[in-house]
C-alpha cells in the first residue's frame, strides 16, 4: 500500500510541474488559477510522501519519488509543451526508469 501511495506522491509531483508550466503561459485570473492547483498538488504530494516514509526507507522513497516527478516531467513536457524528444534525452530517461525499478526490487 506504501508504494501505491509513494506512486501517487510521484504522479501529483508531476501534477504541481505541469501546473507551473502552465502559469508561466498566461496571465490574470488564469495565472492564479494554475498557481492554485500548483500549490494544492505540492500539498497533496508531500504528505502523501511524508506517509509513504513512515514505512519505507527515506532514501529510497525520495529517490522513486524524484524519479517519477522528472520521468512524468519530461514526458508532460514533450506531450503538452512541445519540448524536444531527442535520442539522448529519451535514452536517460529510459536508464532513471530502470534505475527507479531496481530501486523498489531492491528495497
Amino acid at each position: 500500500m506504501n508504494w501505491i501511495i509513494l506512486i501517487a506522491a510521484g504522479l501529483c509531483e508531476v501534477g504541481f510541474t505541469y501546473c507551473l508550466g502552465r502559469a508561466k503561459s498566461v496571465e490574470g485570473f488564469a495565472w492564479w488559477g494554475w498557481i492554485g492547483g500548483f500549490l494544492l498538488f505540492t500539498i497533496i504530494s508531500m504528505s502523501l510522501l511524508a506517509k509513504a516514509t513512515q514505512a519505507l526507507p527515506i532514501g529510497t522513497a525520495y529517490a522513486v519519488w524524484t524519479g517519477i516527478g522528472a520521468v512524468g516531467t519530461v514526458i508532460v513536457g514533450i506531450l503538452f509543451f512541445h519540448e524536444p524528444a531527442t535520442f539522448w534525452r529519451l535514452f536517460f530517461i529510459f536508464t532513471l526508469i530502470a534505475s527507479i525499478i531496481g530501486l523498489k526490487t531492491v528495497s
